[in-house]
């Protein structure tokens, strides 16, 4: 998991990417690849 500032750059890294956001934290997650995830907030 990587804590990055933006996550517009890592969400086109890869198309299964989908941008969700769980209390309050904005979160890039992948089924396909869980390899990559990362956090922001």
């Amino acid at each position: 998991m990587k804590v990055v500032s933006s996550l517009k750059s890592l969400k086109k890294r890869d198309i299964n990417n989908k941008v969700v956001k769980r209390r309050g934290k904005i979160y890039v997650i992948n089924k396909k690849n869980p390899r990559m995830k990362a956090r922001q907030g």
